[in-house]
């Protein structure tokens, strides 16, 4: 028996759209990023970590939104690259702080100039205003979902 009901067509999708262009800016801005040997995830965490100070195993785990073994992975590997360091808090033997070495420290606004160039590829063909309008609808959709999971993958 057949459906009587005619789907929509995909194209008619927000979702669509938004995933379309999603995989296309963090397709290309992973590639910029493997040249430098960093993942999404790297980058988001070198990110969070660059200009923090006493910035905690814990507060990591919660900006990244991932559980405390898949952040801890996350670190070791910065760490094993020379990019990030683990030391105890002064104020507790059992927290950890996290802080990014000094190659870590110079590697994050080289990083960052190239996300800045990946938007401008994406967005430079729109008008300050059209993008401001976007980033605040995203920001909106963000909000009003209470979506917290950064996005790493």
């Amino acid at each position: 028996m057949h459906n009587s009901i005619k789907p929509s067509n995909l194209e008619s999708h927000i979702g669509f759209w938004l995933r379309f262009v999603s995989n296309q800016v963090s397709s290309r801005f992973d590639q910029h990023l493997s040249a430098h040997d960093i993942s999404m995830t790297e980058w988001v965490a070198l990110r969070t970590l660059y200009g923090a100070t006493n910035e905690t195993h814990s507060s990591l785990i919660n900006a990244l939104g991932m559980t405390k073994g898949a952040a801890s992975k996350i670190i070791s590997r910065l760490e094993t690259k020379g990019l990030a360091r683990r030391s105890l808090s002064a104020n507790s033997l059992r927290e950890q702080v996290l802080s990014l070495t000094d190659e870590g420290n110079k590697l994050v606004p080289q990083l960052a100039l190239i996300a800045d160039e990946n938007d401008a590829f994406f967005f430079g063909h729109l008008s300050a205003l059209e993008q401001d309008g976007l980033r605040a609808l995203m920001q909106k959709l963000v909000a009003h979902h209470q979506l917290t999971q950064v996005p790493t993958t």
